[in-house]
């Protein structure tokens, strides 16, 4: 059975870092794209930024490029989330990703398979 569990979330003063973790179990995703997505309270759930397995440059939504960081590390089979110069904006409930498929780089959450339970951040102003 697989699972995404994620990890690190917790309550930051804006302006401060968080590093979110997602480690999976019971496949390897070495070869597929693991994503990151939020769910702030009544509005959908948007992508935040995806890594590829084949090397690819990541891909971060306009509203965090150059403040967040996605990296994997596949011997350990887990995808992180550094998170630096956090607005209150960001507040939300933070959910990892993988794709079933390999080469791709997803940015719709339809089209991912496999989903962790979500941790939150809250950034207080």
């Amino acid at each position: 059975q697989v699972q995404l569990v994620e990890s690190g979330g917790g309550l930051v003063q804006a302006g401060g870092s968080l590093r979110l973790s997602c480690a999976a179990s019971g496949r390897t995703f070495s070869n597929n794209a693991r994503g990151w997505f939020r769910q702030a309270p009544g509005k959908q759930r948007e992508f935040v930024a995806v890594i590829g397995g084949n090397g690819a440059r990541p891909i971060y939504a306009d509203s965090v490029k150059g403040r967040f960081t996605i990296s994997r590390n596949n011997v350990d089979n887990t995808v992180y989330l550094q998170m630096s110069e956090l607005k209150p904006e960001d507040t939300a409930v933070y959910y990892c990703a993988a794709d079933r498929g390999i080469l791709t780089m997803p940015t719709s959450p339809g089209r991912y398979d496999y989903w962790g339970q979500g941790t939150q951040v809250t950034v207080s102003s």
